[in-house]
């Protein structure tokens, strides 16, 4: 791991007043990218070669001729061939020359070796650097590990196929798209055996993934995702703030749940079982009795994350939830970085950033304003890894 001592050094390179904001573009980058203009930051969006041109060309901004921003959130993008074209050398220096700050999302830590970020790439991230590995189901420390040392609640993970006596799901990733999931639900050693037999069949997931899957019960109950946001250089109100809460539309699973009954049992084999990929999100308020609890869940992930962690948390984390009939949370991932469905906010905000913050706040917003507060007070130090 990089030791911070290093990138305190990097940053003593770095002009202050000059700071710009770069993030791989994907995942949450648009949030990025509008709440860094409107903290007054430059933005540097680091593309793929073919999928540029949402921030190239129609996300680009257009500057009147005060230097006002007019249009759009994306001031430059530096396209590569590939996404972790960013941990080369001369790209890093690059970075490194304009000042740049990097945003880590779950596309960089994705399609980047966890390793090279780590270890290799000498860059200074807003964030928790060393909690980004945690986000890996195979990892011995993963965010289970984590939720079980803080106290929290999660899924009763199934040890084997044959302890299945009602309905579970079983967590792996997609065969064929890497970056997804090849999720499906049973409620007996039988039905297993049937889906994974014919998942693998169809190519969706392999007998290798399927022996390292994590089983587990399966919470009946609405989805949320509490997007929260940790600042160390808060010194009179609350560290913690809940940014603002989204849930998820995913294919085909949304497709299924929206045919009757009798068309679902007519469907050919093949498309019988709903497959999980995520393709939008929309935003969602929570009910104001369960609104303390959410936050007794953040600041017991940020104690448990200080701990075992050092500095633990800085910036925004995401704890994925689900509530039952009892009205208990039920925690079923972690982003221990900015969160995927955080786009739904862009310009406009939540109810619950806006009313903490008296106007619009959205989470690329937050991380924004909290690294303006940390240049303007000297501070950057404790905010960056």
């Amino acid at each position: 791991m990089i030791d911070r001592s290093d990138i305190n050094e990097i940053l003593g390179e770095y002009d202050r007043l000059k700071l710009r904001i770069g993030m791989t573009a994907s995942h949450s980058a648009l949030d990025i990218c509008d709440g860094a203009i409107e903290e007054g930051f430059p933005t540097v969006a680091y593309c793929q070669k073919g999928r540029e041109k949402t921030y190239s060309e129609y996300f680009r901004t257009h500057r009147n001729s005060a230097g006002r921003i007019t249009r759009g959130m994306v001031d430059k993008t530096i396209v590569l061939d590939r996404f972790d074209g960013v941990l080369e050398p001369q790209f890093q220096q690059q970075m490194r020359d304009r000042n740049v700050v990097y945003i880590p999302n779950r596309s960089f830590t994705s399609y980047c070796d966890m390793g090279q970020i780590e270890n290799d790439f000498r860059v200074p991230m807003f964030g928790s650097r060393n909690m980004l590995r945690m986000e890996e189901r195979t990892e011995e420390q993963d965010y289970y590990w984590i939720l079980d040392q803080a106290g929290l609640p999660y899924p009763e993970a199934i040890e084997s196929p044959e302890d299945i006596d009602c309905l579970a799901i079983v967590k792996l990733h997609h065969a064929e798209k890497i970056l997804e999931r090849g999720f499906f639900t049973c409620a007996s050693h039988a039905e297993y055996v049937e889906k994974s037999q014919a998942l693998v069949a169809q190519g969706v997931i392999d007998e290798e993934s399927l022996a390292g899957a994590r089983i587990e019960r399966y919470v009946i109950g609405p989805v949320f995702n509490l997007n929260f946001f940790y600042s160390p250089l808060e010194e009179e109100m609350p560290k913690l703030e809940l940014l603002g809460v989204d849930w998820r539309f995913e294919s085909s699973l949304d497709g299924h749940v929206r045919l009757p009954a009798p068309q679902q049992m007519t469907m050919p084999v093949h498309q019988q079982i709903p497959e999980m990929t995520v393709v939008g999100h929309n935003t969602a308020t929570i009910r104001e009795s369960l609104l303390e609890t959410a936050y007794e869940l953040g600041e017991k992930f940020i104690s448990a994350s200080k701990e075992h962690y050092d500095p633990g948390i800085i910036g925004p984390f995401c704890l994925q939830t689900c509530i039952d009939k009892d009205m208990d949370y039920y925690i079923y991932d972690v982003a221990p970085r900015i969160g995927g469905g955080t786009n739904v906010h862009v310009s406009v905000g939540h109810p619950y950033g806006n009313a903490t913050w008296r106007m619009p706040m959205s989470s690329g917003r937050r991380i924004a304003m909290e690294l303006r507060r940390a240049a303007e007070q000297d501070r950057l130090e404790e905010v960056l890894t």
